[in-house]
């Protein structure tokens, strides 16, 4: 049997039917609709694949149109904006049953020196991951044993994830919580020496935990929800090299949420403290 990180890039590993246009797997799930990763990291391999492949991505900017349904193929079609000197522009429209579903738009950057380089540090000195328990342990540990559907999702979880503050369980233990959050993340194994599939990795990735820090300061994390959320769009900017299948962590914050909707933004740092990534996200939010 095949590991998680395996399926992973076997679900990335799309199928060519003809010039520009790919098709991706979409598991059945005991969900109600396709994860919102899934479908970046898909598009994001189908434009890479019409590029020469010697400029990395560097943006990518995408909405989430309507809820993808689970087991049913996605039609993946490329239209080359651009191939200029130094950058190269994709747009990617996503079809399920001959409805649209998902667009994105990515940019791929010829590699250069730069004139200077400057970042912002990590906002805080965080636990090493190995230090920290998987999600599964923290989730056993307040529960006694997973349920049966979480072990099942646990199995297939191609991301060990650990976050850096216990999980809050109750209300009380929410009470005047900042809409912060923070999680150490990687392949649960290795994903090869691809380039691209790293980068359509943690894009996928991308989208398991950001709306959390819109959800901090209202419900525990875990446990019953009291509202749907759906993302909206998605906008990524790949500042440097990385390997998906090593530790990086992910500090998410959400400067507002009003009228039904919630702003999230991220900062992915290598173990150096190194800033790799930077993702901005808005969802909706509906109680149940």
């Amino acid at each position: 049997m095949t590991n998680p990180a395996e399926r992973l890039v076997d679900l990335l590993d799309l199928e060519q039917i003809e010039v520009n246009i790919f098709r991706g797997r979409s598991p059945q799930e005991s969900i109600q609709r396709v994860f919102g990763g899934q479908v970046a990291g898909q598009a994001l391999v189908a434009a890479g694949r019409t590029t020469e492949g010697d400029r990395p991505v560097h943006s990518l900017h995408a909405y989430f149109l309507r809820p993808g349904r689970p087991g049913v193929p996605i039609v993946y079609q490329v239209e080359r904006i651009r191939d200029g000197r130094s950058f190269t522009t994709r747009r990617v429209t996503a079809v399920q049953q001959g409805r649209t579903i998902f667009n994105l738009t990515a940019s791929f950057h010829k590699p250069e020196v730069g004139a200077f380089e400057h970042q912002l540090p990590p906002a805080r000195t965080v636990p090493h991951p190995d230090s920290l328990p998987t999600l599964a342990e923290e989730i056993r540990k307040h529960l006694g044993e997973l349920p049966e559907q979480l072990e099942r999702m646990a199995r297939r979880q191609p991301f060990d994830i650990r976050y850096v503050d216990r999980l809050r369980w109750s209300t009380e233990e929410i009470a005047g919580a900042e809409p912060r959050s923070a999680v150490w993340m990687r392949a649960v194994g290795p994903l090869g020496d691809d380039p691209l599939v790293h980068t359509c990795a943690l894009t996928y990735a991308s989208d398991m935990t950001l709306l959390d820090a819109v959800r901090v300061p209202v419900e525990p994390l875990w446990g019953p929800r009291n509202f749907d959320m759906a993302s909206l769009d998605h906008a990524m900017w790949f500042h440097r090299p990385f390997r998906a299948d090593e530790w990086f962590l992910y500090e998410q914050e959400s400067p507002i949420a009003t009228g039904g909707l919630g702003l999230a933004r991220g900062r992915v740092y290598d173990l150096e403290g190194r800033l790799l990534v930077s993702v901005v996200q808005e969802g909706l939010f509906r109680a149940l």
